[in-house]
């Protein structure tokens, strides 16, 4: 197993739980009219996130904020290039997506399996504050450990592994080759492998990431890694 400092995980999570989607930090941004560049955002808040669900792979809508958040979120990138839309095919990235290609029509939106999100198996549709108050440490390692996965489900290294570590070459390889400009909506553990993978960060730095509802991270992609 991958050795993380579980202290640092459990400020994480407890941080996430206490106000998910509310990091104020704004995430990094990289833009070029020379280069290719990729933008990245997550779905913005959910009635599981406003109930502290674990979601996973079960469709959970947008609320009324959330709506509001992804207009929000249209107009910070209503300005941009963007030659290709990709999205996780939950309904709540294809929530978030729609007001933002109002402003870009005619651009292609592409749904990617990969990017559907982590499976919590056992744990999809259950409280994450019932199941802290039961097994607290237990909980904590389920929902921030790299690698100890939930009762039938996935660990975010597994979903490294099986899918988002090819998903992320293959994007880099077609934002070099066809020098195009490609906005990306996913879900918030998806969001924290594309950044560790486009921002070399450390597994470490990568489980302690939190991506605020209504920002987006862009970055100049012009070398295959």
């Amino acid at each position: 197993m991958v050795q993380i400092s579980f202290e640092k995980i459990r400020k994480a999570a407890i941080a996430s739980l206490d106000n998910p989607g509310g990091a104020k930090k704004s995430l990094p941004k990289q833009e070029s009219d020379k280069y290719s560049v990729l933008y990245v955002f997550r779905h913005t808040q959910t009635y599981d996130n406003v109930n502290r669900i674990f979601s996973g792979r079960r469709d959970s809508k947008l609320t009324p904020t959330g709506i509001r958040q992804s207009k929000e979120l249209a107009k910070k990138l209503k300005n941009k290039k963007i030659d290709l839309f990709i999205t996780s095919p939950l309904i709540r990235c294809r929530q978030t997506i729609k007001p933002i290609m109002k402003y870009h029509p005619n651009i292609d939106l592409v749904a990617k399996k990969s990017l559907k999100e982590r499976d919590y198996g056992a744990l999809t549709g259950k409280s994450k504050l019932k199941l802290m108050e039961e097994d607290f440490e237990k909980t904590i390692l389920y929902r921030r450990a790299y690698d100890y996965p939930p009762p039938k489900g996935e660990s975010i290294k597994d979903v490294w592994q099986k899918r988002l570590s090819s998903f992320c070459r293959e994007l880099n390889k077609k934002l070099i080759k066809e020098k195009i400009n490609i906005a990306v909506c996913c879900t918030n553990n998806t969001m924290r492998l594309i950044r560790m993978y486009f921002e070399k960060l450390s597994i470490e730095e990568m489980l302690i990431l939190e991506n605020p509802f209504t920002d987006y991270a862009a970055y100049i992609v012009k070398n295959s890694k």
